[in-house]
């Protein structure tokens, strides 16, 4: 998959068929959208922004992301997606009225033939551009666009949404808001190195920020664990805490997992961390005896449950 991250157009890709769209999370309904783009016959993508304009707008509000951009880059190389247009969304970009989006950006930039958008799209300085105005506006400058109407997805009480799906994992509940995204939920990112008190505890352990993303409830989860880079690429089993460490007094929030079965040096390799099951919420142990015996009794749930999917 080809990643252009400028107003310009792919030197590969011609003739594509382009979803435009926040994509956070890219789940259920996202695919509806993603769908119609690559049932064209033709070069399929996807147009989004980063950072997320939320993010822009009002940088100190609380995290609310499903996805880093490296997680969304690869769930798009997944789905098979030929060319992602990730564009910096700055005060530039946000200050463009709908018809400069439409002429400077889609048109004269990238120089796409056909969009697809949700029905609820919206776009331009102040969200003031509408699917109808940017019906007007492609057919003024040759630029096709189809709409993909708002639906339930078969199975799903109500619509699904990003919204739904941060409720879900805020509750614990990461098969739910697997459900709706039609895949596990993944935190991805660099190895980093912690204080390495996992290890002598006999459990050593791979830390990741979580920054920026949306946490789900704190607490201890069963988990696949997909090395993305370095030697040792795969797909691993393994137990996961997200939190604060209350047992090792305040810490700022991260994700920690213990790879089963596992030896070998993942510092600054990638992996992507998949939430399967809740286990238990996070606990401060009178001792690290009994930090370690719970340890070992996650580990044994953990493999129980991952034995089964």
């Amino acid at each position: 998959m080809e990643i252009i991250r400028s107003f310009t157009p792919s030197p590969s890709v011609t003739d594509a068929s382009v979803a435009i769209g926040n994509f956070d999370g890219v789940h259920l309904g996202h695919r509806v959208v993603l769908d119609l783009a690559k049932a064209h016959g033709r070069p399929w993508g996807a147009l989004t922004f980063e950072p997320h304009p939320r993010e822009f707008f009002a940088p100190g509000a609380p995290p609310f992301r499903l996805m880093n951009a490296e997680a969304r880059h690869h769930r798009f190389d997944t789905l098979g997606a030929d060319v992602l247009y990730e564009l910096p969304f700055d005060s530039a970009l946000a200050s463009l009225t709908a018809a400069e989006f439409v002429r400077s950006v889609l048109v004269d930039g990238l120089a796409l033939k056909h969009v697809v958008v949700g029905a609820d799209f919206c776009f331009g300085k102040g969200r003031q551009g509408t699917v109808r105005d940017l019906q007007r506006l492609g057919a003024e400058h040759g630029l096709d666009v189809t709409t993909a109407e708002l639906r339930e997805i078969d199975g799903m009480d109500g619509p699904v949404s990003s919204t739904r799906i941060r409720e879900a994992l805020a509750q614990g509940r990461p098969r739910d808001a697997a459900s709706m995204l039609g895949h596990w939920h993944r935190i991805e990112g660099e190895v980093l190195h912690g204080d390495k008190r996992g290890r002598g505890l006999g459990f050593p352990t791979a830390n990741m920020s979580i920054d920026g993303l949306h946490p789900p409830r704190f607490g201890v989860y069963a988990v696949i664990a997909d090395v993305l880079t370095g030697p040792h690429r795969g797909r691993h089993l393994g137990v996961a805490s997200v939190g604060v460490r209350p047992m090792f007094g305040a810490n700022a929030a991260n994700l920690e997992t213990h790879i089963f079965d596992f030896q070998g040096d993942l510092y600054g390799e990638h992996l992507s961390i998949a939430l399967v099951e809740y286990l238990r919420p996070e606990q401060k142990f009178d001792s690290l005896d009994a930090l370690s015996a719970q340890m070992r009794y996650d580990s044994r749930q953990a493999r129980e449950i991952l034995s089964k999917i």
